[in-house]
């Protein structure tokens, strides 16, 4: 690749970056310069809705769960998804899972198994096939991705990862995740704030998930720490206690990573953050320190490192943790959403 390419793309990176710190900024003015094509955006989503409105989604005989959020960004979706195929698992479902599949390269709908290329079927898809043993179907079109799923494998509910903003998909029940913490930002719509959609849409939804503090009309999601195991030798594994006071090197490229260095920092690790790009392709040399200190990553990213030869490369998995309200209101409203099928 050209350098010139190389350093337009690490200057675009940058100023993405640059927009995305200031969303949350509130003393940042240059976002109101951007007002002008939030309210452009705010047309396209009115008619996108209007659209969908008149035009009738695919209808499916099983229920779907859209699990999605309003802002751009990594608000804990992913974990949301394992937590919900696991609490329906275990009340005898047999659930499916449907994603976009983040930068996959087949147009097609494809199944994820557990030996999937990462970087062709994306990293979130294959943390969702591992951790849950659910069929695993992507699809830019999601319905297109349902049609399959239900047309190879044997579920009763399909859980959509993503997809709220997705009309064109049928749902049945609604559920948004906020990041608990940073909120909705300045609240702009694109590209002046992080909003997909306007607040109002989250009175829509059926459930309200805050990763994090919660205010009186949401869930809260809490994050529970698993203990850490290496990537070369996953059945070596550690508690996150025993590196109280230690240094190590925090690595994420999610879409909040400051959310994981927070969260090693609050367990009394000393890190060294290194923080990439949402869904970024790793490559051997950028979690190759030159030291002895371990390498903690998050799951997401650690499907993408497993296969390189670097003994201190760690991974930390998380499990959401919801009320036992949560869980009671989703299975009795799913129960209803099945007897109306």
């Amino acid at each position: 690749m050209p350098i010139c390419i190389i350093c337009n793309l690490k200057h675009m990176q940058h100023l993405g970056h640059k927009l995305s710190v200031s969303w949350y900024q509130h003393s940042s003015w240059w976002p109101y310069l951007l007002l002008p094509l939030a309210m452009l955006f705010f047309l396209i989503i009115q008619i996108r809705r209007w659209v969908y409105k008149i035009k009738c989604s695919d209808q499916f005989n099983v229920p779907i769960i859209v699990v999605g959020n309003i802002t751009v960004g990594g608000t804990g979706k992913t974990p949301l998804v394992i937590y919900l195929a696991e609490l329906l698992t275990a009340q005898g479902y047999h659930p499916g899972i449907i994603s976009r599949g983040y930068k996959a390269e087949n147009k097609r709908s494809q199944t994820i198994t557990k030996n999937s290329d990462p970087l062709l079927v994306g990293d979130e898809a294959l943390l969702l096939a591992i951790r849950t043993n659910c069929p695993v179907v992507i699809n830019r079109d999601r319905t297109a991705a349902a049609k399959a799923l239900l047309a190879n494998y044997h579920c009763d509910v399909i859980i959509s990862d993503d997809g709220l903003q997705h009309y064109a998909l049928a749902r049945d029940i609604e559920i948004a995740v906020i990041d608990g913490t940073r909120r909705f930002g300045n609240g702009f719509l694109l590209p002046a704030g992080p909003l997909r959609e306007p607040v109002k849409r989250l009175a829509t939804v059926d459930f309200i998930v805050a990763n994090g503090t919660n205010t009186v009309d949401e869930f809260s999601m809490k994050l529970g720490i698993n203990k850490l195991y290496n990537l070369q030798q996953p059945n070596l594994t550690l508690d996150l206690t025993t590196l109280k006071g230690k240094m190590v090197h925090a690595v994420a490229g999610i879409g909040n990573p400051e959310r994981f260095f927070m969260l090693l920092r609050s367990m009394g690790l000393n890190i060294v953050p290194h923080a990439f790009a949402d869904h970024y392709a790793f490559k051997a040399s950028d979690v190759d320190f030159q030291d002895e200190f371990m390498v903690i990553m998050t799951e997401k990213d650690a499907v993408k490192a497993k296969k390189f030869n670097n003994k201190n490369l760690w991974c930390l998995p998380i499990t959401a943790e919801l009320p036992v309200k949560f869980d009671h209101d989703l299975l009795t409203q799913l129960e209803k959403c099945i007897k109306n099928k």
